[in-house]
């Protein structure tokens, strides 16, 4: 197409060439006719002086003068001329008759005829050029002859005789169309020797590329994108644990020792080399969605200075070796969540206060996130809740600026709620610092804060019957002697209703069980609520403590010291049910249950992340219920009777 374009254009630049050549030859034809016009003018008259010239020589008797070649006669004419004009007029002998041509021949003078009724005049045999005469014709042909300078049909007709017939614009246009035709088919020519030619180099033997073409393809961002997501369809497939040459017929399972008894399974870790070094595990949280993936928040890497401070990675169970996403933020991450209602969106909370959103259909960094401003928190987030429907649903954000912010995902410029907790027991400040909060299930308003001096207090969201939003300032869960690392409550399943269920875990190396006292019955004067138990088998801090979604009595773990615990209120209290020991012994930051309660998911200070398969031990039995109420019941019985056991 563009060579086409190129011939039509040259096509275009020969026909104005061939115009513009026309009209530059009528120009030239039209200064020829008008020099051809003054000379004709100039012939003229030098033929009417010749005439006057020869009708004096007969008067006079002389022979008419002829021009001798090369030119004589002008010349004698000329020079005769000149020798006239040098000479004074009283030199003339006889008399001139004004009005009387005079003749020469070969230089003498003849005679003078007189006109009738003039006087005689003496005639002189001086010589008298004719060349004098001369004057009169010069300057009359100084005389511009306008009426002459006149365009007329006979003389155009005279110049384009001489000049070769031009060509009709229709025999130009199609000598042009002639020549498009032609190269068309000198195209289509060429086309198909191409189409040959390509042919032939299938057939021909693979060349190799150099190496810079290997390195622009190599660089190419679509190539480095068709990499990236199809190696990931590859990996995944390669990490497939099924066991495609199992034998039915044996009717022998292999795997049963592994999965039943006391015993946890190793399923795999992640780490990144890029991501994961010199950072730690802040929170990881399982998709709702897909149970495949999960989330790992980490803090800052103080080795780096271009990368940033903290990041999301999204992994994969099928995909061992690398992140599904990578995401990005300004500030530490320390804590992080997949949205209930929003399969691509996640949660973060930072150390600046700020609260990003992910979405795993955009790039790495945030879609939406909270101002640095006293509108939102301006102290670490360590604490994320979702509570509502799909259609109605908030997050809940706990600061250690003592704030809990309500907010809508969609507009995060500022919260929907601003709830300021505090308590006048403080010394120092009124202000609560909030390390970890939690809900119970089916409840949006009232909730459970655990504080950095080692209580946990009732809150409100909203004014209701009796009480105010806020804190409950009269009842105090006293229990812990160091900030409270985790809180959770005992999901809602099963026959029996074990909601009012909450642990705890802190740094003063216990976990402790609590009974939630309802918002309806808060005491009428200050009251230290105390734990119904309190299990002290960990050796170092406890950093997080989480009930099982399957199992009613089961719950898991972690410390300082990488041991991983899980605890069968049904079975024993004093000791774990399993305890192990995970990774190289470092310390366990925090907890995850998928939501089958099949796996956990364990983040550690050295950046990893290790899944856990819980085996037979995560499904409960048909009394296991019951046999939990029974359990409560006799520690209820001993709170409120200390003495008898």
């Amino acid at each position: 197409m563009d060579r086409r374009k190129e011939e039509l254009e040259k096509k275009r630049q020969k026909l104005a060439e061939l115009r513009r050549a026309r009209e530059e030859r009528r120009a030239v034809l039209e200064s020829q006719s008008n020099q051809t016009q003054s000379s004709g003018s100039s012939t003229s008259a030098s033929k009417d002086r010749k005439a006057i010239d020869d009708l004096v020589a007969l008067v006079l008797g002389e022979r008419p003068s002829t021009p001798s070649a090369g030119g004589a006669s002008d010349r004698g004419s000329d020079t005769g001329s000149e020798f006239t004009a040098s000479r004074p007029a009283s030199s003339n002998f006889g008399y001139s008759i004004p009005g009387t041509p005079v003749s020469e021949s070969n230089g003498n003078r003849s005679s003078i005829i007189s006109q009738p009724g003039a006087p005689a005049t003496p005639i002189s045999s001086a010589p008298r050029y004719v060349a004098e005469l001369t004057e009169f014709q010069t300057v009359v042909a100084d005389i511009p002859p306008l009426e002459q300078v006149v365009y007329s049909k006979e003389i155009q007709t005279a110049e384009g005789s001489f000049d070769a017939p031009q060509k009709s614009e229709e025999e130009i246009r199609k000598e042009i169309m002639d020549e498009i035709e032609l190269l068309e088919k000198e195209r289509q020519a060429e086309l198909e020797e191409e189409r040959k030619r390509a042919e032939l180099e299938k057939v021909e033997e693979f060349q190799e590329l150099t190496d810079d073409e290997k390195k622009l393809i190599l660089a190419s961002p679509e190539f480095l994108e068709f990499m990236d997501n199809s190696s990931k369809f590859v990996e995944r497939a390669l990490n497939e644990t099924y066991d495609f040459m199992k034998d039915y017929t044996l009717g022998i399972d292999v795997d049963s020792d592994e999965n039943s008894g006391k015993r946890v399974k190793f399923v795999c870790d992640f780490w990144d080399e890029k991501w994961s070094r010199n950072r730690s595990v802040t929170d990881v949280n399982w998709s709702t969605k897909y149970p495949e993936l999960l989330v790992s928040s980490h803090n800052k890497n103080p080795a780096t200075v271009n990368e940033p401070d903290g990041v999301a990675l999204v992994w994969n169970l099928h995909l061992q070796d690398r992140p599904e996403f990578v995401f990005h933020s300004q500030s530490d991450v320390l804590s992080v969540m997949f949205s209930k209602f929003h399969p691509n969106y996640i949660i973060g909370g930072t150390y600046s206060g700020q609260i990003v959103l992910w979405d795993t259909r955009a790039k790495s960094l945030p879609v939406l996130k909270t101002p640095l401003s006293a509108g939102g928190h301006t102290h670490p987030v360590y604490s994320l809740e979702m509570v509502g429907t799909q259609n109605a649903h908030n997050l809940i954000t706990g600061s250690t600026d003592g704030f809990v912010c309500s907010w809508q995902l969609d507009m995060l410029a500022q919260p929907q709620d601003y709830l300021e907790l505090l308590h006048p027991s403080h010394n120092k400040t009124d202000e609560v610092s909030v390390t970890c909060l939690g809900f119970p299930d089916n409840e949006t308003t009232t909730f459970w804060v655990g504080t950095e001096e080692g209580n946990v207090y009732q809150a409100g969201r909203y004014d209701q019957a009796g009480s105010k939003a806020g804190i409950n300032q009269t009842d105090t869960y006293k229990g812990h002697y160091g900030s409270v690392t985790g809180l959770h409550f005992h999901p809602l399943y099963g026959s029996v209703d074990f909601s009012d269920l909450f642990l705890t875990c802190s740094v003063d190396w216990t976990v402790k069980l609590w009974r939630a006292k309802s918002a309806s019955k808060t005491s009428s004067q200050p009251t230290n609520i105390t734990p119904l138990y309190s299990f002290e088998h960990a050796d170092d801090y406890v950093y997080d403590v989480k009930w099982s979604p399957s199992h009613p009595a089961l719950f898991g773990s972690v410390d300082g010291n990488g041991q991983f615990d899980l605890w069968n209120l049904n079975a024993d209290t004093e000791e774990p049910f399993v305890s192990t020991s995970v990774g190289s012994g470092r310390a366990l930051n925090k907890l995850a249950w998928d939501k089958e309660g099949n796996k956990t998911a364990i983040g550690s200070s050295d950046g990893r992340v290790y899944v856990y398969d819980i085996g037979e031990i995560a499904n409960p039995k048909q009394d296991d219920w019951h046999l939990l109420q029974k359990n409560v019941s006799e520690m209820i019985t001993n709170q409120e009777n200390p003495g008898t056991k």
